[in-house]
């Protein structure tokens, strides 16, 4: 694992995007695996500023989302699909087609077929080759939550109450947060090719001292990165406070 301290959340997304830019030239056909929230929003606006400038070419790019909430319509303005395209996907030239993100619905697929299909579109792109990770406060990865035990394929999933009440802020109330969610597994996230977490501000400093404290525990699902042969980990001073 490389860890780097950076002084704050601006110099975070630009070291973050200028690793992904870099990926991204040395592989046209990148498969990206892509976060939501707050934190890489820095990073994916420095990426469409660089798109802008004529430095990247995402035509051939596909991407893979984490995770999306279940029974929120990918227009509602707080699905992860609304999410994408306002921050990333509408200010680039990727194809609409190479795009994909869980979605699950009552008038959907059953959840089960809609893991099932997600986890098989990745298995036949050859897998991700860069997975971008956030981590929450209680060091869930995608929407991974602790555990006795972590599912390996893409499955649904009840969101643990602190993941709700951080979510909270982009909601009216804390009553519209989604209890439920579609989550890529650990599987695909364990294969990619090479793991980018990111983290920012001192709400993550004990999930981030959990995770890399030596100790891999399920209960903490950030700490299984400690197995992955490729993690870059880019924090502010205030996330790293307590490593």
């Amino acid at each position: 694992m490389k860890l780097t301290v950076v002084q704050d959340y601006d110099q975070m997304s630009k070291k973050a995007a200028s690793l992904v830019a870099g990926k991204l030239k040395e592989k046209k056909d990148l498969v990206l695996g892509l976060a939501t929230g707050s934190t890489p929003e820095g990073m994916y606006a420095n990426l469409v500023k660089m798109y802008r400038e004529g430095h990247l070419d995402f035509s051939l790019v596909t991407t893979f989302n984490l995770d999306e909430y279940v029974d929120l319509c990918p227009q509602h303005p707080q699905s992860y699909h609304t999410y994408m395209y306002k921050h990333l996907f509408d200010h680039i030239n990727i194809k609409p087609e190479n795009i994909n993100i869980p979605c699950y619905t009552k008038n959907n697929l059953s959840a089960s077929d809609a893991c099932r299909d997600y986890d098989q579109k990745i298995v036949q792109t050859g897998g991700i080759d860069l997975q971008v990770l956030g981590i929450g406060v209680n060091g869930h990865i995608g929407f991974n939550e602790p555990a006795s035990s972590l599912p390996i394929s893409t499955h649904l999933v009840e969101l643990a109450s602190e993941t709700i009440e951080a979510n909270s802020r982009f909601f009216n109330s804390i009553e519209q947060v989604p209890r439920r969610a579609l989550t890529m597994g650990l599987g695909p996230i364990m294969h990619a090719g090479l793991i980018l977490l990111l983290a920012s501000g001192g709400s993550k400093a004990h999930a981030l001292k959990e995770s890399f404290s030596g100790l891999v525990t399920t209960e903490v699902p950030a700490s299984l990165l400690q197995l992955h042969p490729n993690v870059v980990v880019i924090v502010d001073r205030d996330a790293a406070s307590l490593l």
